[in-house]
Order: structure tokens, then sequence, then C-alpha cells
């Protein structure tokens, strides 16, 4: 049940919701146009707002669409950037001008798979496959509720400890829309879930989530792989079991357990608001709660708005390490979703 001062906000939920019930409505009956793209578009979104894991899965969607030989690129809004309309992530790009998660995303693939923002997708699709012909698949980061593209494939993700199914439309929840959105998606993938979730806890969340989905369409569940600490800047220190912690994430729940099951001690949590831009003043109190032989461990997404060029000075001299995190399917999750994205690639026999 929501907090109980929630109830007061339920009117205004409910107004918000009956609102995005006509848009999706015009939508679906075609009274308001959606446009399909000449190339597979797999869109990966949520339907709460923030901290389901969307940059990591999109990563995983285009690794496999890299390892099938395609020629893929990432179209993103670009939340948090200074700059607005089309723009594409190249060796000068910050995040002020393209957004932290674009920039993760251009620097984890080496620049070899085009990131570009837009706000309005379709103006992006468009612009994207002009400048990029050879482009064989768009993946978009965060456009569930952009209906002015048609998605081929369209994965919805939701948390394992905050599944939409228990959630309320804004203000009194934090979904976007209602839970009736989940008919339009393809698959949909519980994340963030403790990897030794049993099949008979699998098979109850699937049951709840079905109670909204299209009839048949995959629920499928996937973990966190947290992996060795990675130093930020030039100067690494030697790892203290007690370590400073520095987020600027809509959920940092998952990585501080993670930490205090790998050992370490947290002494300090500098926890910021999703995509907070980092001032020099927020490095300096960090500073100021370092003991010797500590280190600041963040995200990498958080890592990505601390190199920023007016912080790099800063930073420089502090130990500040990210953990990078991989998604890894239970059970045959893996499989199904490779599957539905190398579909779209097959030819259909004509009747």
């Amino acid at each position: 049940m929501p907090h109980p001062l929630a109830f007061l906000l339920l009117p205004f939920a409910w107004l918000y919701a009956g609102v995005l019930h006509v848009r999706n409505w015009l939508y679906d009956r075609g009274l308001k146009e959606s446009v399909a793209f000449p190339v597979p578009v797999i869109s990966v979104g949520n339907l709460r707002a923030g901290g389901t894991g969307k940059t990591p899965h999109v990563a995983w969607v285009v690794r496999q669409l890299l390892a099938a030989g395609q020629q893929p690129a990432i179209l993103s809004r670009g939340y948090g950037r200074r700059t607005t309309g089309y723009g594409r992530a190249d060796a000068t790009a910050t995040a002020a001008t393209i957004g932290d998660e674009p920039l993760q995303h251009y620097q984890d693939f080496g620049g070899q798979v085009p990131v570009v923002v837009c706000e309005n997708r379709r103006v992006g699709l468009e612009t994207l496959l002009r400048e990029v012909p050879g482009t064989t698949a768009v993946v978009l980061d965060d456009a569930y509720q952009h209906r002015r593209v048609q998605p081929t494939l369209n994965i919805l993700l939701t948390e394992q400890q905050r599944p939409f199914y228990q959630d309320y439309v804004l203000p009194a929840g934090r979904l976007r829309e209602s839970r009736g959105g989940a008919r339009r998606a393809d698959a949909v993938i519980v994340t963030k879930c403790d990897p030794a979730l049993s099949g008979a806890g699998q098979a109850a969340i699937a049951a709840r989530v079905r109670r909204y989905a299209r009839p048949g369409v995959p629920v499928l569940f996937s973990a966190y792989a947290y992996g060795a600490p990675v130093p930020v800047g030039a100067t690494p220190a030697p790892l203290d079991p007690e370590i400073v912690l520095l987020t600027g994430i809509a959920q940092p729940g998952p990585l501080r357990d993670y930490l205090t099951q790998a050992g370490y001690r947290i002494t300090h949590h500098a926890a910021f608001a999703d995509h907070h831009a980092f001032t020099a003043a927020d490095i300096a109190a960090l500073a100021g709660q370092l003991r010797p032989g500590q280190s600041v461990f963040t995200t990498q997404k958080d890592a990505v708005r601390l190199l920023e060029p007016a912080l790099r000075a800063a930073v420089a001299p502090l130990p500040v390490f990210y953990i990078p995190i991989q998604v890894q399917f239970l059970a045959d999750g893996a499989a199904q979703v490779q599957h539905l994205v190398s579909s779209l690639f097959q030819p259909h026999a004509v009747v």
C-alpha cells in the first residue's frame, strides 16, 4: 500500500493516469501517429521513474547485437545534459553535452557503437539513419513512453524489490503511467534480482506481472554481477576495507548491499539525487570525509560525471574507484532474449 500521506495525492494520480490513458488510447487506435522504421528498433524502458537498470540492460542487448554481426546504434534522450536537440557522442563529448548514460555507453564500446541523443526519438532516428546509413538496429534507452516511435521489440524492466504491480502513478507513487502500460511489452525483465531467487519465487512474481502483460509475453529475471574496483584517476591507493561511498543514482541500495557483503565497511555515504551534477564543493566535502588509507567507491555512471573538465583537477588527487556491473540472467533468460532479438533479423516467408 502507498504511504499514508500518498492517499492525499491519489486524486491527482488518478487525473494524471487518466490523461495518459487517453493519450495511449489515441496511439493504440492510430489516431496519433506512431512511426515504424526500416531497421529493427529495440526499446528498453520502464513504467517506474528511475532506477530499474536500463543502462546495463541496454549495454547487454548491444553486445548481443554485436556478437551476431549487426551494426547497432544507441539513441537516448540524454537526460541531465545542458544541451538540446540532436547530438552525437565523440571524443570531445562530456556528460554536460550528451548526458552521463550516453557518455558511459560511448566509453564502454570504445566509440565503435554510434551513440546519439535527441528528446524527439523520431527526429533522432531519422537523423541517425541518414548520418550512419550502415546501421542495422537501434536500441532506444528509456523510450517506453515515447509513442511517436513504434518499436519492433519493446522490453519492459521492473525491479524485484520495487515491482510496478505494487506501485502507483505519480505523484502518489513512482509510476510514469498506469500498470496497464505493461500490455505494450513484448518481454518483461525483473531486474536486480537475488541471484538465488528460487523457481517458486520467480513463478510467483511472474504471475503478478502477467495480470497486466499480454498473454504469452515472457517474464524473465536478471541480476547484477559486480566487478573488481576500477581506478577513476591516476592516483589509485591500496584498497582498505573501510571506504567512503559516493552515489548520484536513483537506487544505491543494491550497491551498498553488495559492498557490505563483499567485506567493505562504509564509513560515510555521500548520497545525491539521480544524475546529480557534482560540484567542486561536493568533491571538497568528500575529500574531508576520507581517512588515511581509505578510498572513494562510486558507480560507473557517477564516475563519468566526476571526470567533467571542471572537476578533473579536484578529483585527480583522490583515490576514486568505480564498481562495474554487468547483467546476468537467471535460468534461460539470456537465451530467450537472444532468441527475441535474433528473430528480428530472420527473413519471413512470403505466404
